[in-house]
């Protein structure tokens, strides 16, 4: 359908939609858009096409989306105070973090700051920190990219490296996501950019969401800290924070807030793109280290002595048996049970404690595939480990390269739809 908005308004589209500029002037998140220009809204996301001078849009709507007018602009006063503040800042690369709740606008602000800073010529880099609404890097992973020219959607851009934590909470890998975060910022120092913009995620109320905050700006050390304020949500952790250059800026009022469906569907977007044109890849366990979870140390055999004094406690030969810094994993067939009794005492002998894993559980589990350097590779799902041939099959579009394979917490479907965790998945 054709839609005419006339200037000093602006036309609010919720997907799944496309909307193609016919004439007129037209600005989405401070980058201007250009006739005939075709933007792609995903299911879950609003965009706002504030028009400069009268336009006519053609508008595609699929289901469940809808169009609104409303007048003047819905990108906040602040946002554009805060671009000309970080335009003073002398230091370079500048480094600006936003802070914000879930569903606040933290992504749209960086996409705005982008556009805003691509127009002046500078050269930019966005840091992604949102595990769980992650748009530059697959889920599960924080990632970078450069940006080139105007962008409507970060979920556009192109990776130029991810670090994979393995799942969407950041509650559940603090270390993780700051070792990330970190190594990524100093990747990014190297391509010499004027502004990097950290994007963080919505997880900033409570104490240990203000303790796991603050370990990250200690750690980005940003030149600036921009604030979206919703409420007094962020006062705890701004209270924290005072050696720091802070500006508050303003949540828009339009501001779509997402249903928990809603953002697990959103992720399933990102799964759908970093698996195309996957195939299921054998790859034998000597070839590759193997990270993380209960299925680390696969690549490795135990002490002979040692294994067979373990089997001998517990009571079963198992498939195999691995010796970690803080446990020892354990991989037994469905049909084998392990009497507690025995396990506990293998456990005081060992000194660690023993992990049995079910051969079998490891269907659906995502996976990141790393290179000899440890630069990310792509993402997969691991189908099955075998344990007589000692091969691990995984789907994935990674073709070669694997050194690393790191096995996260998360598990899809066949049709990349995240299976619930069971409450002993969750314990671990």
């Amino acid at each position: 359908m054709n839609i005419t908005v006339e200037r000093e308004k602006t036309l609010l589209v919720d997907g799944p939609a496309s909307v193609t500029l016919v004439s007129g002037k037209v600005e989405v998140f401070g980058s201007t858009l250009k006739s005939m220009g075709k933007v792609v809204i995903r299911d879950g996301k609003r965009m706002p096409f504030t028009v400069l001078e009268t336009a006519t849009f053609t508008v595609s709507l699929g289901e469940n989306a809808c169009v609104e007018e409303v007048y003047r602009s819905t990108i906040p006063p602040s946002w554009n105070k805060a671009y000309e503040e970080l335009l003073t800042v002398q230091s370079k690369p500048v480094t600006a973090l936003v802070l914000g709740a879930v569903d606040s606008g933290k992504t749209s602000f960086c996409t705005y700051l982008a556009n805003k800073l691509l127009d002046k010529g500078r050269k930019i880099a966005i840091l992604d920190g949102d595990l769980g609404q992650s748009d530059i890097g697959p889920p599960c992973t924080v990632a970078y990219a450069f940006v080139s020219k105007p962008i409507t959607d970060l979920f556009n851009l192109e990776a130029d490296n991810a670090f994979f934590v393995g799942v969407t909470s950041p509650g559940k890998a603090v270390e993780n996501v700051v070792k990330g975060l970190t190594l990524l910022k100093d990747e990014i120092f190297q391509g010499n950019p004027d502004f990097v913009i950290v994007n963080t995620d919505g997880w900033v109320e409570g104490e240990d969401a203000v303790k796991y905050k603050l370990q990250l700006i200690e750690k980005i050390k940003p030149d600036m800290i921009f604030c979206i304020q919703q409420e007094d949500r962020l006062a705890p952790l701004l209270s924290m924070l005072k050696n720091f250059n802070i500006l508050a800026v303003d949540s828009p009022l339009t501001i779509k807030q997402r249903s928990r469906e809603k953002r697990r569907s959103l992720r399933e977007l990102g799964y759908i793109k970093y698996l195309k044109n996957a195939r299921v890849k054998s790859i034998p366990l000597s070839w590759v280290k193997i990270e993380n979870g209960e299925y680390a140390g696969l690549d490795r055999n135990l002490d002979a002595k040692l294994e067979k004094e373990i089997c001998g406690l517990i009571g079963i030969k198992p498939l195999h048996i691995a010796e970690l810094k803080d446990k020892i994993c354990v991989v037994v067939d469905g049909e084998r049970w392990v009497d507690p009794e025995k396990l506990k005492k293998a456990e005081e002998f060992t000194g660690k404690k023993i992990a049995i894993t079910v051969r079998g559980t490891e269907e659906g589990l995502l996976t990141a595939l790393c290179n000899h350097e440890k630069k990310f590779l792509g993402i997969g799902i691991l189908r099955e480990i075998d344990y007589r041939k000692r091969i691990m099959k995984i789907y994935t579009p990674v073709s070669s390269g694997i050194s690393t394979v790191i096995i996260g917490k998360v598990r899809l479907d066949k049709n990349f739809k995240e299976i619930p965790q069971s409450p002993v998945e969750e314990k671990k």
